[in-house]
């Protein structure tokens, strides 16, 4: 295990010294279940753990909003934990069931209700009898359920489809998307009173760029779960070189992308040294390392020495600019040039590529994701030579 990782086990175990504190009157109980199932230990992390303890125990329905890939089902996963609710946690992603099979999931369904319906089956509302009923990426939900939900909500009870028996069920309404769901409303696809009513706790999961402090917890955590599962091969050790490269990052794909990325790591460099290079050029591109890139990593390890990423000022390890990062911009300024910001932003990475690169213009092309030719004619509109390196 390397020594960024190892840090980041030892701040785990520091975390549960200081949590106390942290979270004032909340369980102690109710974090370590919480502690158990998101890792992390940056501000923006230890505050989403003390919503979810402090709202957990309401009946009240919650909406959980976050990017793909950063937990929002873990984050369900904690609510129900620390509920205290005696029944089962039933999810249903509502984009991966067709919105005519949708209904009959939710609500079940009478013998002879259609055709093939040879028998009575109970829905995922009753199923979630006294527990907790968690509806992802509900944003694709049609209008016409919709105000079956928004019924069941209100009465706290559902017919079967093709029964005409009201049937009452105890469940907690937990949901989450990546949708913004007040955009829909204004379109006029997402109903405004079932919007309001299952929006009363709204739960907010920080990206991992907005949490790179927690990457290496994370990392260590991922890695105990597939040496266990994956036992045939040895953990790749990343060094801080490795772990610098994986801050930097923007990580679109969030904790779900990490853990893939680890998944290749194992793979590609089983029982190896992973420097930053390797992280940007093999496990972030997908480019089969060269034989001789594990010596050299062997070597920048050793002359890494007993260096801590973890102890490095945040200054010094800043991340890469996320374009989410810009929706708070006219919190701190009245305006913005769009134009000319764009362009300097795209002169200053197309100058940094060729600079990496050479000045060669095809594999700079490369670097950037663009056609050669489309490089070449940015280039000339904004006056970059290929000996801008």
């Amino acid at each position: 295990m390397t020594d960024g990782i190892k840090q980041g086990v030892s701040n785990m175990s520091s975390l549960q010294e200081t949590r106390d504190a942290s979270y004032g009157d909340v369980s102690i109980n109710s974090m370590r279940k919480i502690d158990d199932l998101i890792v992390g230990i940056s501000h923006s992390v230890r505050c989403l753990k003390q919503l979810i303890a402090l709202v957990a125990t309401s009946s009240a329905p919650a909406m959980i909003q976050g990017e793909t890939g950063s937990g929002k089902e873990l984050v369900a996963q904690a609510l129900h934990a620390v509920s205290g609710r005696k029944g089962k946690l039933v999810a249903v992603n509502c984009a991966a069931i067709p919105a005519d099979l949708l209904e009959s999931e939710l609500f079940g369904y009478e013998k002879g209700a259609f055709t093939g319906a040879d028998r009575q089956r109970i829905g995922r509302f009753e199923m979630a009898e006294g527990g907790t009923l968690f509806l992802d990426e509900i944003g694709d939900m049609s209008l016409a359920l919709q105000s079956k939900l928004l019924r069941a909500l209100e009465t706290r009870s559902i017919q079967r489809v093709g029964g005409g028996k009201d049937i009452p069920v105890d469940f907690r309404l937990v949901t989450a998307t990546h949708r913004n769901l007040e955009q829909k409303v204004q379109e006029g696809s997402f109903r405004a009173d079932l919007f309001y009513r299952m929006n009363v706790f709204p739960i907010v999961v920080p990206g991992l760029a907005e949490r790179a402090q927690d990457i290496p917890l994370i990392l260590a955590h991922i890695t105990n779960l597939r040496q266990s599962e994956v036992s045939n091969l040895p953990c790749p050790e990343f060094d801080p070189s490795a772990q610098k490269a994986f801050a930097a990052y923007h990580w679109p794909g969030n904790v779900r992308e990490l853990r893939n990325i680890l998944d290749r790591a194992f793979v590609m460099f089983p029982g190896r040294v992973v420097t930053g290079r390797h992280v940007r050029e093999n496990l972030l591109s997908l480019h089969v390392p060269e034989i001789d890139d594990y010596a050299e990593s062997d070597a920048l390890w050793s002359e890494a020495g007993d260096l801590d990423v973890l102890q490095e000022p945040a200054s010094c390890n800043p991340a890469a600019p996320h374009a989410e990062a810009y929706r708070k911009w006219f919190q701190f300024s009245d305006e913005i040039d769009l134009r000319q910001h764009l362009q300097d932003i795209e002169a200053v990475l197309i100058e940094a590529a060729l600079k990496q690169n050479e000045g060669l213009v095809a594999r700079a092309a490369v670097t950037l994701r663009l056609r050669r030719t489309t490089l070449i004619e940015k280039m000339k509109k904004l006056g970059i030579s290929r000996c801008a390196a």
